[in-house]
């Protein structure tokens, strides 16, 4: 089969790797009929490349048709159509049962010590292959996957099951934002997109979203989102307060994560992290405040007194320091964490069926493009070029 292949800092390429086979009773193996790229896939594109080896198969948001199942799966057939989640969990354990899905202890990666196994994400989550191929072998078939109609919609109907609406739910979730509130979401990417939309599906009074890309901005306005530019972060805190009767907001949402601008300490040292041979690049990333954490800083100064703070942004650096003054003398809550995807998508599934499209799933993707066409539209998205705000790769062409 033909998947994208991660080759070195700043380069993929599509190669022709072993079809994926039926492993373990649980398993199941899906032809892939649609895989985006998502942000945290532009982590391992430019910093993460320490954690990976030449060869490895990226991707984590895909879905398809079932083709073969394990003696052991009866919850799906030859012939389903499903999402895939990025986390694999068991659903049976301890996390699991809790609704911690991502802490899964069946298939937590403990030699590194992290969290349940994710696919195409690096040795520190089990170098699980990827979904940005044609095929996907499934582990714990019997629990993960999440059938959707078989019909005539587009796959971006369901797609975003996967990954970008359950992060978005949760993060909104977390955000703890009361009815009639304000929320406030730092990056309008594809989860801050989404974030933006729940909240006020939710019941938010008014929602901000906060962008340094014109096309970013412009999607979240046509779903009713006040947007701001973030180009400068002294007139968004003083926009925010003129907005909430100098009070600053219930809610904040950071959808940004470790690669925010503005912080150009933490980008020299994440750029040296990912140059350094992989032990002292490791070394770097686990030892050292390596986050740009401007987005951060600016969500703690935003955020009401008493109010919460909900990071969705992936974060990688161990000893990255937060201003605790501020935060204690605030009384800030933080919440964060990956998405416990299965916790949240029987819910969202009957949500995104809706013919009303109510969270907006059919205008999220800017480009769809065959799974060739990969190697360029990772670079287009990291660019933020050409008004790409989302991509799906089309593995059948």
């Amino acid at each position: 089969m033909r998947a994208v292949t991660w080759q070195g800092r700043e380069n993929v390429s599509v190669e022709t790797v072993p079809d994926p086979r039926i492993e373990q009773p649980t398993d199941a193996v899906v032809e892939v009929t649609s895989t985006a790229i998502c942000g945290s896939d532009l982590h391992l594109y430019r910093l993460l490349g320490m954690y990976l080896e030449p060869g490895d198969i990226l991707g984590h948001e895909a879905m398809g048709v079932v083709r073969e199942v394990g003696a052991e799966v009866s919850t799906l057939q030859v012939g389903d159509r499903v999402v895939v989640p990025f986390g694999i969990a068991c659903g049976r354990c301890v996390m699991c049962s809790a609704g911690l899905q991502s802490q899964c202890e069946t298939t937590q990666v403990t030699e590194q010590g992290k969290g349940a196994a994710l696919f195409g994400y690096t040795s520190m989550y089990g170098s699980v292959p990827g979904g940005q191929a044609q095929y996907l072998r499934v582990p714990h078939a019997d629990y993960g996957p999440v059938v959707v109609p078989s019909d005539d919609e587009p796959d971006e109907r369901y797609l975003y099951l996967s990954d970008v609406l359950p992060t978005a739910w949760q993060g909104v979730e977390y955000a703890a934002v009361p009815d009639g509130g304000t929320l406030v979401v730092l990056g309008l990417g594809p989860i801050g997109q989404m974030a933006a939309r729940v909240g006020l599906f939710r019941g938010a009074g008014q929602v901000i979203g906060v962008d340094l890309v014109p096309e970013r901005r412009e999607m979240a306005a046509r779903h009713g989102v006040t947007v701001l530019d973030g180009a400068n972060p002294a007139e968004v805190l003083e926009r925010v307060l003129d907005l909430t009767q100098g009070r600053g907001p219930d809610s904040v949402v950071d959808a940004v994560g470790m690669e925010a601008h503005g912080s150009p300490f933490a980008s020299a040292v994440q750029s040296m992290a990912g140059l350094l041979p992989d032990a002292l690049g490791r070394a770097m990333t686990e030892n050292a405040g390596s986050d740009r954490t401007a987005v951060l800083d600016l969500a703690f100064s935003l955020v009401r007194r008493g109010g919460t703070v909900s990071i969705s942004g992936v974060y990688g650096g161990a000893a990255t320091p937060l201003n605790l003054m501020q935060m204690f003398d605030k009384q800030v809550s933080v919440r964060m964490g990956q998405a416990n995807v299965r916790r949240w998508t029987d819910e969202l599934r009957e949500i995104v069926a809706r013919t009303d499209d109510p969270l907006g799933v059919l205008d999220l993707r800017t480009h769809r493009v065959g799974l060739s066409e990969a190697p360029q539209y990772y670079q287009t998205f990291q660019k933020k070029e050409d008004g790409c705000i989302k991509v799906v790769l089309d593995p059948t062409r």
